[in-house]
Parts: structure tokens; sequence; C-alpha cells
């Protein structure tokens, strides 16, 4: 843990004699991953999944640039199986990651005996009845709760209009600042709370509207009402709003495998690189984090691509915040393609990743 000393890893003291006299040369632990290899292939794989190009995709545009994804499909359409494969195609944690996840779980007595480290990054997922202490931290003597828990990680969020609307509302602030502030008499504290969000839905009530096979039963009153359990301002810091189909019976009859997470996750780490980069010194460390004021800086739009975003705004009505979300996911597009500007195409496909700014008909 002490910086800036090598720590070369032995298994047997003849290592070390070998070591020193120079018989044998053994490679310094590389301080800048902790997550062993055996630890990311114990993760569940993206090749595991079924179809869902689609969704695949805007996954791996979410994790390259560590945007929030809303997931909304019919049940059973592998909502979310694709969100407990995201932290596989996360890049690893580095010590400095794994130190403070690993704290926090210490806090809360989530460590196994014996274990000193995270070795991957965090996975939570709460049932929707939890309270909004059980989600933020919290109690008599405050705790920290599920998102400061996936801090560096993931929090997943299945059935989204189910839980309570002030449980919901309660995460803005640590989706927006990274933190979670708890006051109490006797103290306040602060709880670190950078996660990405990955929250699930069903498009209607009954969960079938749009599916090929089965009707839905639901009038646009309905459905309305039942999105609007999710408010606008949560929704709007909400990068990525994915549909999922139900998935074809020719896609799940398939001998074809997917592509598997680490080939994913290579094309993610270097995307990253590129970000941090980039934004060195201006306290961003990925496109997510980017303030309103350093959008015009560093995400320029050739001139297709403004047209393009301005008929998007004008026509989907999208909110000032929506339109910010939309260059965000075009710089983080257009870094998966290792371009330095953003192009048409990379708008385009930033504008599809917001469903639910259309209108209900």
């Amino acid at each position: 843990i002490v910086e800036d000393v090598p720590v070369y890893p032995v298994a047997t003291v003849p290592q070390v004699v070998e070591h020193l006299t120079g018989a044998q040369v053994l490679a310094p632990f590389d301080r800048s991953a902790v997550a062993s290899r055996e630890a990311l292939a114990g993760m569940a794989d993206f090749a595991e999944v079924r179809g869902q190009h689609h969704a695949k995709r805007a996954l791996e545009v979410a994790a390259a640039g560590g945007h929030n994804v809303l997931l909304v499909g019919p049940p059973g359409s592998g909502k979310t199986m694709l969100a407990q494969r995201l932290p596989g195609i996360l890049p690893p944690m580095t010590l400095d990651e794994a130190i403070e996840s690993t704290r926090i779980h210490s806090v809360a007595g989530l460590l196994r005996p014996g274990q000193a480290l995270l070795p991957v990054r965090p996975f939570r997922a709460p049932h929707h009845s939890i309270s909004d202490a059980g989600l933020i931290g919290g109690g008599t003597v405050p705790r920290p709760g599920e998102v400061s828990l996936a801090h560096n990680g993931v929090l997943f969020l299945d059935e989204l209009p189910e839980y309570r609307r002030n449980v919901l509302e309660s995460l803005r602030q640590p989706l927006e600042e990274g933190t979670i502030s708890i006051t109490r008499v006797s103290a306040a504290l602060t709880y670190p709370a950078r996660v990405m969000l990955v929250a699930a839905m069903n498009p209607c009530p009954c969960g079938f509207l749009g599916d090929r096979i089965r009707p839905c039963g639901c009038n646009s009153h309905q459905i309305q009402r039942y999105r609007a359990r999710v408010s606008g301002p949560l929704l709007d810091r909400i990068d990525l709003h994915v549909e999922v189909p139900a998935v074809p019976f020719r896609d799940l009859a398939a001998d074809e495998r997917g592509e598997e997470s680490v080939s994913v996750r290579e094309r993610v780490v270097s995307a990253r690189a590129r970000q941090v980069e980039r934004y060195h010194g201006s306290g961003a460390h990925n496109n997510a984090q980017l303030r309103p004021g350093q959008l015009k800086k560093y995400c320029r739009i050739d001139g297709p691509g403004r047209t393009l975003i301005e008929q998007a705004v004008a026509r989907l009505g999208l909110s000032a915040r929506a339109y910010m979300r939309i260059l965000k996911v075009a710089r983080t597009i257009a870094d998966l393609e290792q371009r330095d500007s953003i192009a048409a195409e990379h708008v385009a496909e930033a504008i599809q990743y917001r469903s639910l700014d259309r209108q209900v008909v």
C-alpha cells in the first residue's frame, strides 16, 4: 500500500534467493490494477447473452464513458442478465479505487474473513422495497447504504417504478456529486458514492408495449402514469435509455457464441485511457463527469452533426440536461472509434439512446 516502493510477489523462499542472486528475475507487482485474472475470469460473461446486440452495444458505450443507463423492455427480455455482466467490461479497479471500496465494505462489516481488498468492482442490486436509509445510508448509528457500497462499481435497480418516490429522489445528489451527506444530532458524515447506475423497467404496466407477439392492454394514460413514477429530473440524470425487446427464438436457439467480455473490455479500457489523457487536470476522469462549462471545449461537433442534434431537440422537446447527455454520449462513441471530433453518425447513435423522450401515442 506504500507508494513508490516496488513489491515482488513470491511463493517460496528459494524464489527470493534466486531473485537476489540474479538467477531469476521477478516482475514487480502491477499497482495499476488489483483484479487477478482468476477474479475477472470468474465474472459473468457477455458471450452468454443471446441476441440483444443493440443493448450490448449500449452497455459498452455506457462502460466506456461511465454513463448511467436505463434498460426498458418486457419481462424475460434479459435486462437483469445484461446488467449483471456490466462489471465484467468495466476497466479493472486501480489500487486506490480498491482501497476506497474496501474501506466502505469494512465499515459495513461485509468483508470475508482474511479478505484484504475487493478484487473486482462492486455490484449491488437492492430490492425495490428498500428504504431511503437503506439506499443512501443512515440509521441511529449511521452506516453506508447501497449507493456507497456500490462506490466505484454498479448500482442496479430492477423494476425502477416500483421503488418509493422519496427513495428514488434521494439518488439525485449522489448521481450529480458522487457523495452522500448524512446529518444526525451526533455527527455529520459524508460517504463516497460514485457509481454507475443501471436501472431496469417495463415499458408499461403490463410489460408488453411494443411486443411483436403479446398484445399490450394498457392505454396511453396508464402508460404515462406508470412512467411518471420516475421523475423527470431523475431520468435526465440517466444518459442512456435503451430498449431491450424480447429475444427472437432464432437468437435463443443459435449456436453462435457472442463476443466475450474480455474483448469488449479492451475497447472500453482504450476509450477510458483517451478520456484520462484528455481531461488531465480538469477535474473530470471520464465523459460522464464533464461539467456544462466543459462541453463546448471537449465536445466539438461537425456541421451535419450539429444540424442533426438541433432537429432532435426541436422534435423531441428535449431538456437542456438531456441535450448535454447526448453530447457526452456522442463524445464516448467517438472515443470508442478513436476519433478526436464528433461526427453526425456519433450524434445519431447517441440520440437513439433517449427512447423515453419520445411521446407515447
